[in-house]
């Protein structure tokens, strides 16, 4: 692994997080609200649609089924402090083009919840990539 990759990896962390660390001040001085969190889906109470694996639009990714995971990333998925390792070994893996396993999504209204994926779709918004291989169950 080069030199370059690594910073690359952690001036596009940096740029994420400190981007909702601002988000969160602004959304603060605006009346005390706070930021938009990422939403929590019951991944039982789901939409009928048609399994497998698809490229989805990251744009149609609405929340999680995972409680603990909604505290790591906000609605825009940019990461927390605490995400910092994992999210720059997931970003340094794309950059080798390793092969990424697909995230795992449950239909939700108009869009998805994610299963299991979380730091591989925040790394794809900050590439800006506008779809992701995924599981839909």
């Amino acid at each position: 692994m080069s030199t370059w990759s690594q910073l690359e990896a952690e001036r596009a962390f940096t740029r994420m997080a400190r981007s909702r660390r601002r988000a969160t001040v602004a959304s603060r001085l605006r009346r005390g609200r706070r930021l938009c969190s990422l939403a929590v889906f019951d991944e039982h109470a789901r939409a009928a649609a048609r399994g497998g694996v698809r490229d989805i639009p990251l744009d149609e990714i609405k929340g999680t089924t995972e409680p603990n995971r909604a505290a790591q990333f906000d609605h825009l998925f940019r990461p927390t402090k605490l995400t910092r390792c994992r999210w720059l070994s997931v970003w340094l893996a794309n950059h080798r083009g390793a092969a990424l396993p697909p995230i795992s999504v449950v239909p939700v209204g108009d869009g998805y919840a994610i299963r299991d994926g979380h730091h591989r779709v925040s790394v794809a918004k900050a590439l800006g990539t506008p779809t992701i291989r995924a599981v839909v169950a």
